[in-house]
């Protein structure tokens, strides 16, 4: 993913109309994707619930390793755990903590924040995708969401380009959330092609994902 950052020559009332209107943009997006949320749960209440089919052991993003290698902590050995029971409180949640980091955080490339690729940390006020989702999990463990259920995830767009997303296990399905996307998705609703994710079982280890699921929009 590229992103532009703004020209050093533009003027102060500039930077500042640019910022307020970017702002302003990703409340709205907040906004929509809340009622979309909504709705999406109500759906959801009646839904059968398809998880993601995963084929053993991968490889760990270079990423990852080395925030593994940073911080030990985050990437231990995870208590087996059902899928988290969704009710409209957790869903709730998940809306809010999507929106916070959605609509707070700049998104900028890794080249950009650090002059090197895939370098995976917490954002602060910017971050590349893979932040987006370190935080987005953090913040959901913090709410009582088990890790064994907050899964980062590593897709290929349709344009080719790599992504990192967070999935989130429920008793309802595995749900996405995005910083390319406002609204929180089922899985096979989304126009990624899933390729690996962390373990259920070891939040340093991955799984490949065998993606060979029918839309969701089409099964229904």
């Amino acid at each position: 993913m590229t992103y532009t950052r703004t020209a050093k020559t533009q003027t102060a009332h500039s930077t500042e109309d640019t910022h307020f209107k970017g702002r302003a943009a990703r409340r709205r997006m907040a906004a929509t994707a809340s009622l979309a949320g909504s709705l999406l749960f109500t759906a959801t209440m009646g839904a059968h619930a398809i998880t993601m089919p995963t084929t053993g052991r991968t490889t760990q993003p270079i990423g990852h390793y080395e925030f593994c290698q940073r911080d030990p902590a985050e990437c231990q050995p995870t208590a087996k755990a059902e899928p988290h029971p969704l009710d409209r409180k957790g869903w709730a949640q998940m809306i809010e903590v999507n929106n916070h980091f959605n609509t707070t955080v700049k998104p900028l490339t890794d080249m950009q924040i650090w002059g090197r690729e895939e370098f995976w940390s917490y954002p602060t006020d910017v971050g590349d995708c893979e932040d987006f989702a370190l935080a987005k999990r953090n913040a959901l463990m913090h709410r009582g969401f088990h890790p064994s259920n907050l899964l980062i995830t590593v897709v290929r767009q349709p344009n080719g380009e790599g992504h990192a997303v967070l999935t989130v296990r429920t008793d309802r399905g595995d749900f996405i959330l995005d910083n390319l996307v406002g609204e929180i998705a089922d899985w096979r609703d989304t126009p990624y092609t899933y390729l690996k994710r962390q373990s259920t079982r070891h939040a340093g280890r991955w799984e490949t994902i065998r993606d060979g699921r029918a839309r969701l929009s089409q099964a229904q």
